[in-house]
């Protein structure tokens, strides 16, 4: 599938950039072309991998003219550039919009008159009934991306979108803040206990990805199904699982713009969905402006349907979220110094 093809990978020098890199990089790939504004992370990623097969592009998604340079030749595209931190986006939420809205308008453009074949865009639960800035600019996103892909040639290019929630042990992830505070001894900040988040790892989000890739019909939304918990059973698993007794659960209050759970699919979303084993295929809606010839009959399934949350999905017990995170490679350090492997 992606022999002696040349992938390109906005914003890829974060988590999943990385998780990328290490699953295709010793494949039959021709390029992996890394584009960011971070030119420290970068370096850093040439000289961990070493590999001819990785190429860096300098440029900020922002700015369309550093996309066109970069994306001469691709053949698909992975657009993960995204400003992210719930928070930050709260106080600069035009910042997230010059980012994830226009940012990703510019990668389409760019990417479609390069010819370049697939493109898939990553979006999250937080644009789902949004109610922060992060996730606001995240739905506009994927807006943009419906937009744009009924309004190209389908031979030519085809645009998907991947919607995921919590990714164990990535940069948003709690998980990374829960050991390095365990590791020196202080008190797991944890802003609600029973707030829940989807148990997903990066291997997870990569192969959504790759789902996408190979399934997605111009406009799809593809979502995967993954289990959750409560960040006070996380909290208290990864305590019990170090064999700290000093650090103490101290409840902080949540954050500007938290949600209590993750919400992957809308009640209006599941009506339609489709069930493709571990994942849900969101189509898209293609109708056009004139909406007289749609709207005489109504829509009965939606009144039946229920939202897909991270408070209904399957939740984790404590022995089912302790295999979950020795399984977790990412951790994989932490746990042999905790003696655990």
């Amino acid at each position: 599938m992606f022999k002696n093809k040349i992938l390109m990978i906005t914003g890829g020098t974060g988590s999943f950039g990385n998780a990328v890199v290490r699953k295709f990089l010793n494949t039959d790939i021709k390029e992996i072309r890394i584009f960011s504004r971070d030119e420290k992370k970068q370096d850093d990623m040439r000289k961990y991998y070493s590999n001819k097969k990785l190429t860096f592009y300098i440029g900020d998604v922002r700015d369309i003219l550093s996309l066109d340079d970069a994306m001469i030749g691709v053949d698909f595209l992975f657009n993960a550039a995204a400003l992210k931190q719930v928070p930050s986006c709260e106080f600069y939420p035009l910042e997230a919009v010059k980012t994830n809205v226009i940012g990703a308008e510019n990668v389409l453009n760019s990417a479609v008159n390069a010819g370049v074949k697939k493109i898939i865009a990553l979006s999250t639960d937080k644009a789902v009934y949004p109610i922060n800035a992060m996730g606001t600019s995240k739905a506009m996103m994927e807006k943009v991306i419906i937009a744009k892909s009924r309004n190209i040639d389908s031979k030519s290019t085809t645009i998907c979108c991947t919607r995921y929630g919590n990714v164990m042990a990535s940069r948003g992830s709690v998980i990374p803040l829960f050991i390095d505070q365990l590791n020196n001894n202080q008190d797991l900040t944890v802003t609600n206990p029973e707030m829940t988040r989807f148990m997903m790892s990066l291997d997870d989000a990569v192969n959504l990805v790759l789902f996408a890739f190979k399934n997605g019909e111009n406009g799809d939304i593809f979502i995967q199904k993954s289990p959750a918990t409560t960040i006070g059973l996380l909290a208290n698993t990864l305590k019990k699982i170090s064999g700290n007794r000093k650090s103490k659960i101290k409840i902080i209050g949540t954050r500007h713009g938290e949600k209590l759970y993750e919400s992957l699919l809308t009640v209006e979303e599941m009506a339609k969905a489709e069930e493709l084993n571990s994942y849900y295929r969101i189509p898209s809606d293609n109708r056009d402006l004139n909406y007289d010839k749609y709207f005489k009959k109504g829509e009965k399934k939606i009144s039946k349907a229920n939202e897909y949350n991270s408070h209904n999905t399957k939740q984790l017990n404590e022995k089912e979220l302790i295999k979950t995170l020795l399984d977790l490679t990412e951790i994989d350090s932490t746990l042999r110094a905790w003696g655990i492997k």
